[in-house]
């Protein structure tokens, strides 16, 4: 085992590390630190969990310690190998590696026997009791909860109940196994709680060899402890389930140093949606394209728009580990994605709304071949690459206005700009359909002396516009996606609205007829690029090929969104 680093050496300081500093300091676990990543298979991975794959590696990799990919598939009904072959997939895309795949149905028996031992030792007892009995009486958060009338069952009665539903007598609802606690807790969940409950379901990995299946609170810590865990980390939401946690360890004997959880805040990020239940919705309902959609919060998702795993890791750091609840600014993650493509991402030329360009000083047939540079340098290509001037060209409409208006320092009658990488021109005649009058062309003329240098008589030239070559250029399809939501918190909603109803109808903006330079050609599915002045962008690793390119847009180059926040 390597040795242990503190917090302060690896550059993260919070409470966890903190507290996990001074469990090796004090020898509490032996000098172990092993911790959990445990998914249920139920959907795709979200970057919420994004921050617990990252915390729990993350602390595992700092001190030297373990970490386990642990399914908790207890609920057969909505769980799926395909889930789980995703969420594989997911964590190591994003760079991690587990020490051992487990899953809760392996410890399916152990559990088994240890709800027997509850049972004989008067620990827990059979409930007969609907569903609705047992929430009527359970009390409130002011009121104790009423004992159940089959709370005092003798051990051999509840022993013969529980193994027959383990043997698949009584239908579903029949029956539960509940934990004999105190139903005056103040902490409601500690009344009692469930432990079993009868699903006559095929479970994805056990088939049909059960019946019953053991609940989360019952099931998470004996999977700790069989593990041997030592710090088992989950979000905030299950703060109240801890002494549950620490109940039921005590109740089946498991004896000090034992796991122990600790809360931390979960990631709710603005104009994002992260519950599961949600997500689903969004799926079933067809509001996205399914769990790998780029405008979903997966990982799936997330890797498919483009995002790098490691702008999704610095993400994470920089929004660290808190023990409060709180928003995160979406704007946080489209900056770890600009700052680490800023430097990985090779510049290429795509005009995206095409105006024809005739340069009528350059020779008919022509074809010159232009080095242009390559940057950034360490992206293992060669200094620079050769784009193709020509006599015809393409320019992003926008970049040409007939009556500029002021500070427009872009193409318009009479006024020279640049070409990207090429020559200065200047627009001499504009041409127009006599049907529309919308413009349809522009006849440019050179200056063949600026190739790659200023004009000889020292006149200013003050924008830099892209342009690709109308012969040489291949078209492609662009998919300009946004945020999904259009409020920052699309869960508060009014009574008998929905979170759907704030799903922003500019999510995706498809582009068809867009051109890009012919560097493109050859890279492979999922290449990032930064489209110059337009933003960073990959090819769809699903549906780009040669012949039919397609691009989704990453992030744009600046938060358009935190401008529009401004003025509103």
């Amino acid at each position: 085992m390597s040795s242990k680093q503190p917090p302060a050496e690896t550059g993260r300081n919070d409470f966890i590390r903190a507290m996990v500093v001074s469990d090796l300091e004090s020898g509490k676990y032996g000098g172990r630190v092993a911790t959990r990543f445990p998914p249920e298979p139920n959907g795709y991975l979200h970057i919420g969990h994004a921050k617990s794959i990252c915390l729990n590696f993350g602390i595992a990799e700092e001190f030297g310690g373990t970490c386990n990919l642990r399914y908790d598939d207890t609920n057969p009904e909505t769980e799926d190998e395909r889930f789980a072959d995703a969420m594989a997939e997911d964590i190591r895309w994003l760079g991690y590696e587990w020490t051992q795949k487990l899953h809760a149905s392996d410890c399916f028996e152990q559990m088994y026997e240890w709800a027997e031992q509850m049972i004989r030792e008067g620990k827990a007892y059979v409930d007969s009791q609907t569903l609705d009995e047992m929430r009527a009486s359970r009390g409130t958060v002011t009121e104790p909860g009423r004992n159940s009338p089959y709370r005092d069952r003798a051990v051999e009665e509840n022993l013969d109940l529980f193994r027959r539903m383990r043997a698949g007598e009584f239908p579903d609802g029949a029956h539960v196994l509940r934990g004999r606690a105190d139903m005056a807790h103040p902490n409601m969940l500690m009344r009692d709680p469930l432990l079993y409950r009868i699903r006559h379901a095929h479970h994805y990995r056990t088939g049909d060899e059960w019946c019953i299946y053991p609940m989360y609170d019952y099931a998470h810590c004996l999977e700790d402890a069989i593990e041997d865990i030592t710090h088992s980390l989950c979000t905030l939401e299950f703060r109240n389930n801890r002494e549950v946690y620490d109940w039921v360890l005590d109740a089946v004997g498991i004896e000090h140093p034992r796991p122990e959880q600790t809360e931390f805040a979960r990631l709710n990020l603005d104009y994002t949606v992260v519950s599961k239940r949600k997500l689903i919705q969004l799926v079933d309902g067809e509001f996205v394209d399914g769990w790998d959609d780029p405008r979903m919060p997966t990982i799936a998702g997330l890797r498919r728009r483009g995002v790098p795993p490691e702008a999704i890791r610095t993400f994470c750091d920089m929004i660290g580990v808190a023990d409060v609840d709180g928003r995160v600014d979406y704007g946080k993650l489209e900056f770890a994605i600009r700052d680490t493509l800023n430097w990985t991402a090779p510049r290429r030329l795509c005009v995206l709304d095409p105006l024809r360009v005739v340069i009528t000083s350059y020779p008919e047939n022509a074809v010159e071949w232009i080095d242009a540079p390559e940057f950034p340098h360490d992206v293992g290509k060669p200094g620079s690459r050769r784009m193709p001037f020509t006599r015809e060209l393409w320019i992003e409409r926008a970049d040409f206005m007939e009556e500029p208006v002021r500070k427009f320092r872009r193409l318009s009658p009479g006024v020279e700009v640049r070409l990207r990488n090429a020559y200065v021109v200047r627009c001499d005649e504009v041409v127009k359909d006599p049907a529309t009058g919308e413009v349809v062309e522009l006849r440019c003329t050179h200056d063949p002396d600026t190739l790659g240098a200023n004009p000889a008589d020292g006149r200013k030239i003050k924008g830099t516009i892209h342009w690709v070559s109308a012969d040489h250029s291949l078209p492609c399809e662009v998919r300009l996606y946004d945020r999904l939501f259009s409020v920052p918190n699309p869960d508060d909603v009014e009574e008998g609205a929905s979170f759907t109803d704030h799903l922003n109808p500019e999510s995706r903006i498809v582009v068809t007829g867009a051109r890009i330079e012919p560097a493109v050609a050859d890279d492979p599915a999922g290449t990032r690029y930064q489209f110059e002045r337009t933003g960073y962008f990959a090819s769809d690793p699903v549906t780009s090929e040669p012949g039919s390119l397609v691009f989704n847009r990453i992030v744009p180059l600046r938060d358009s969104w935190a401008k529009r926040a401004r003025v509103t």
